[in-house]
């Protein structure tokens, strides 16, 4: 049985707006009982609120069915290290998914410091992160993207943020979201689906496609984002498949490629 994952933004919608054929595949994956989860590298809203935002343009998506960064950071530190505390850079999508584990957010030797993504970096937060590091707690952030969007163009990211940190404490943290595929397999998880019977959908090679690919999951580039062919020669890998939007998939969610490798 096929299951889908899929990214947010320049998948579903763009700049605000629902992406043509977005809606109907959506609705025809409820319609066909379709597993699916929405992934976002996005750290700063929870799921809820990335829910109330997309019921705002149209899109019916529940908290239940999204999975952001912060969440599966929030996963992976329950995990991986139980009962802790954390200095948390980040919004109320970080802070709320740790403190749903039980972490304690502290600035007082915090076995953790947790970067995420803000519009409100401060240089006072990143001094205080980099002599946490420095003291010997561990390092770790949402996502590795450089930048993000912003009115005038692009604003520096958690990745970027993460560089600055790396230049004064000589320790890289660890990234759980895409395209590391343990963000991938924690969403698999989350919907009881396996990466053989899974389609990854995005707009992004160095993040979509590429951790796709490392789950071990056949992956759909779409062009509705901000990738197109010439961007897409670029990399040593290539998507499953090349399509338009997710409209294109409408007809064929349950062979996407068209060879029957998902057929019961």
């Amino acid at each position: 049985m096929i299951s889908y994952l899929t990214d947010m933004d320049g998948v579903l919608h763009k700049e605000g707006e629902i992406i043509p054929g977005a809606k109907e595949f959506i609705s025809t994956l409820r319609d066909e009982d379709i597993a699916f989860m929405v992934l976002t590298n996005n750290s700063m809203q929870t799921p809820r609120d990335l829910s109330a935002k997309l019921r705002r343009m149209g899109l019916d998506i529940e908290p239940e069915r999204i999975w952001t960064s912060a969440t599966a950071t929030a996963k992976f530190l329950s995990q991986q290290a139980g009962q802790a505390s954390a200095y948390v850079i980040g919004e109320a999508g970080l802070t709320t998914a740790l403190h749903e584990i039980g972490w304690i957010l502290t600035d007082a030797d915090p076995d953790f410091v947790v970067l995420g993504e803000t519009r409100t970096y401060s240089f006072e937060a990143l001094t205080t992160a980099s002599n946490l590091i420095r003291g010997g707690s561990r390092f770790i952030a949402t996502n590795p993207d450089l930048t993000g969007p912003g009115p005038n163009g692009v604003v520096p990211a958690t990745g970027s943020v993460a560089s600055m940190i790396t230049a004064v404490t000589g320790m890289s943290p660890y990234y759980v979201g895409k395209p590391n595929p343990v963000m991938m397999r924690s969403a698999l998880n989350n919907i009881g689906a396996h990466s053989e019977h899974t389609v990854m959908i995005g707009d992004r090679m160095d993040t979509d496609v590429k951790s796709g690919l490392e789950a071990g999951m056949r992956t759909v580039l779409v062009r509705s984002g901000i990738s197109d062919d010439a961007e897409i020669a670029r990399y040593p890998y290539r998507p499953t498949a090349v399509m338009n939007s997710v409209a294109d998939l409408v007809e064929r969610i349950h062979d996407p490629f068209g060879d029957g490798w998902y057929e019961e």
